[in-house]
């Protein structure tokens, strides 16, 4: 017969070494990015190293946009939608930055916002999957986005050069990281967050409104996105009918190589965001400076991507993905 001391001694070496395994998974991310920023500095010869700058100048509308679906994927949700989002919101600011500056800002924003809500009240109030609503909207907004900008580029005010600085640039990153964190580690809102992707029933019964909660995160992370656009205008002075293209598929990426668990929950951790982001930028930037061709990236990333799943994945939780 197995003895009490013998049970609880088990108990713990297995406590201990999930904890272990745990504290693995959260470095991984970490260990990789500097891991990859090295190894390609020396394949580049330096050039990585170099290049710095341009890699900063790369990750402002990843990062930001990043921190929207980041709130939502918390929550056990997925945005296929976020490139539409960039694009259509790029429009609006191009169209009123002739205006004024701060209205473009703010119309991008409420742009945004708009597509978020759209979003929202499918899901939420019409009970379709998150991913099948904005794969939906990802394909209609793109619509909109060709027809705006097929013939020519919609041009910006010169004056949005301007403010194509770093203080501006790196001032709107730092601010919706710093507000985003304060929001998600110190109150009521993130901790509901964390509860919907860990158990949205439980969390229901607890008092939570969750339907309002999973609607107001859809209406934030296309605002986020609103604002993103702004800093894509300030570098590009145009929305072209690619704009925001593809932008979907590297926001999903970063979260994962930042280790994001896709189905949310309580093992998110808000550095997945910044972790990622970078990690994601410095493996294309060190890809394209090799010079591979884009079907070689691609199985690169791709294979990236499948190993960093694997490990970060939540096997029990994959099912309740809304």
């Amino acid at each position: 017969m197995v003895s009490q001391a013998t049970v609880k001694a088990e108990k713990y070496n297995g406590l201990k070494k999930q904890d272990t395994i745990n504290m693995i998974r959260s470095a991984l991310p970490i260990i990789g990015l500097v891991a990859v920023f090295i190894i390609f500095n020396i394949l580049t010869k330096g050039n990585m190293w170099t290049s710095r700058k341009l890699i900063l100048n790369q990750v402002y509308v990843v990062l930001i946009s990043t921190v929207g679906v980041f709130f939502i994927m918390t929550m056990g949700g997925l945005d296929f939608s976020q490139g539409s989002i960039l694009g259509i919101a790029s429009i609006v600011v191009c169209k009123l930055s002739g205006v004024n500056m701060f209205l473009a800002v703010v119309g991008g924003v409420l742009a945004g916002a708009a597509i978020g809500a759209f979003n929202g009240f499918f899901y939420v109030n019409r009970k379709i999957k998150s991913f099948i609503v904005t794969i939906c909207t990802m394909f209609l907004f793109r619509g909109f986005i060709k027809y705006m900008a097929s013939n020519s580029p919609v041009a910006a005010s010169m004056k949005v050069y301007d403010y194509d600085t770093t203080p501006v640039k790196l001032g709107i990153t730092v601010a919706v990281i710093g507000i985003s964190f304060v929001v998600f580690r110190f109150t009521k809102f993130g901790i509901n967050l964390k509860a919907i992707g860990a158990g949205e029933k439980a969390t229901k019964f607890a008092g939570v409104k969750t339907d309002k909660v999973k609607f107001l995160i859809y209406v934030l992370a296309g605002a986020i996105t609103g604002l993103a656009a702004f800093v894509n205008i300030v570098k590009n002075g145009s929305a072209t009918a690619n704009a925001g293209n593809q932008l979907e598929t590297q926001i999903l990426i970063a979260l994962v190589l930042g280790g994001m668990p896709i189905s949310g929950g309580a093992k998110v951790r808000f550095e997945n965001i910044i972790v990622g982001s970078l990690l994601y930028i410095v493996l294309n930037n060190g890809l394209i400076m090799m010079g591979l061709t884009t079907q070689a990236m691609q199985l690169i990333q791709g294979i990236i991507f499948l190993i960093f799943v694997a490990v970060f994945a939540d096997r029990e939780s994959l099912s309740v993905i809304k």
